[in-house]
This record gives C-alpha cells, sequence and structure tokens, in this order.
C-alpha cells in the first residue's frame, strides 16, 4: 500500500490475503475506473475473472473503453459486496456490513494468443458453466471477429501494483431487521 494516502480507518482493514482472493475469485462485477485525456472520471461496471493474481476484464475490441485505455492505461478497478444494516441505539453508529477491495494499476491488452484463450475459457466457465461441450480454441479466438466492429475481442489484464481490502464483518447479533408493514 501506498505510503501517501493509507486507510484512515485501520480497524477495517483486511489483510487476510486468501480472504480478498476467494472474494474477487467468487464475485462477477467490478467497476473499472479510467481518465479520459481531458481529465474527465470515466467508470463502468464490467465482467471480469480473476486468475494468477491479476483482473482480466474483456470486451469489443472498439469503443470508448479501449480508446480511454490506449491513451492512458492507469486504472482503478473496485469490487464490493454490501452484507446489510448494522443497528445500534445512537443513530450515528449505525453502520454497514462490508467487503471492499481497491486495486491500482495498468490495464495491459493481451497479445499473448495462449493467455487469451486461457482468459476467455475462465469467463465463459466462471459466466456459463459446463454449457459448452468442447473446449474453447486458440484458433476459434485467434479467427472469431465481431459482427458489429469487426474486430477480435480485446482482453485486458491489470496486475495490481496496490491493493487495498477493507470490511466490516457481518455481526448477526446487531443486524438491522426491517418490521414489515402491519406487524402490529
Amino acid at each position: 500500500m501506498s505510503t501517501i494516502e493509507q486507510i484512515r480507518y485501520t480497524q477495517r482493514i483486511c489483510e487476510d490475503k486468501e480472504k480478498i482472493k476467494l472474494f474477487l475469485t467468487a464475485k462477477r462485477v467490478g467497476t473499472l475506473s479510467m481518465c479520459e485525456t481531458a481529465g474527465r472520471p470515466y467508470a463502468l461496471p464490467v465482467n471480469y475473472v480473476y486468475w494468477n493474481d491479476k483482473i482480466y476484464i474483456h470486451g469489443m475490441g472498439s469503443g470508448k473503453k479501449n480508446l480511454v485505455l490506449a491513451a492512458r492505461p492507469s486504472v482503478c478497478f473496485t469490487v464490493f459486496e454490501e452484507f446489510g444494516t448494522v443497528a445500534d441505539p445512537v443513530p450515528a453508529k449505525c453502520d454497514t456490513a462490508y467487503l471492499s477491495v481497491v486495486i491500482f494499476g495498468k490495464a495491459v491488452l493481451v497479445k499473448d494468443l495462449e493467455e487469451k484463450t486461457q482468459v476467455l475459457a475462465l469467463f465463459l466457465e466462471k459466466f456459463m458453466p459446463r454449457f459448452f461441450k468442447t473446449p474453447l480454441s486458440a484458433q476459434f479466438v485467434d479467427k472469431y471477429r465481431s459482427s458489429f466492429d469487426n474486430n477480435a475481442v480485446a482482453v485486458y489484464a491489470i496486475e495490481p501494483e496496490e491493493l487495498t481490502a477493507k470490511e466490516n464483518p457481518v455481526d448477526p447479533e446487531h443486524m438491522f431487521q426491517a418490521v414489515g408493514k402491519g406487524d402490529d
């Protein structure tokens, strides 16, 4: 973690590497934050896979995301899950149970065909497990072109330069349970 901007609420820091790895592997959507050349922020939710300690994203071989990443590959990638509200008799002490991971790095276009094929196969297995009967081949990935833009699929790898995680674990005894209307 950078010594310039450390997490101030140190009680919330999660340093459990296995928990972080399992969380990143299990979740399906993260927010990719970029900066356009004009300095305007640009963030969008993307499907991803976590493999070999990297975040991989994919998409069309054209479009705004590709243009922004080509010009400025530095990114911030965030994965977050909210588990509910923590109740407290003091309103200012009510809180949220959550786990979040923030990764800073560079999004690098994957050019190696074998790596690209492995990553796309991981996407298929994660989002459509056991749907396809034959494994994805490098030949198919190499030859495939989108009917929309006639480009190959773009795959980017984000290797963490900095990774932070914060959590407020679920405390079952203090989780807020809404009372339905008419339950008097």
